[in-house]
């Protein structure tokens, strides 16, 4: 899975940019008001950075 493809999931669910940091950014879930951090561009990523992503995002 690509940050591209998780950045356009996050955006399905209605999640909000919220900024970027140098090659990391930053989307925040209005509802909930948790927190994302993608690291963006990134076309590959360790299970261990993918796993603590959907864990951010709810999506276990």
């Amino acid at each position: 899975m690509t940050s591209k493809e998780i950045i356009s999931r996050l955006k399905k669910e209605g999640w909000i940019f919220k900024g970027q940091t140098g090659s990391h950014t930053k989307w925040e879930n209005p509802m909930t008001k948790k927190c994302v951090t993608v690291p963006h561009p990134k076309k590959d990523f360790t299970k261990g950075t993918l796993k603590a992503i959907f864990k951010q995002a709810g999506w276990e």
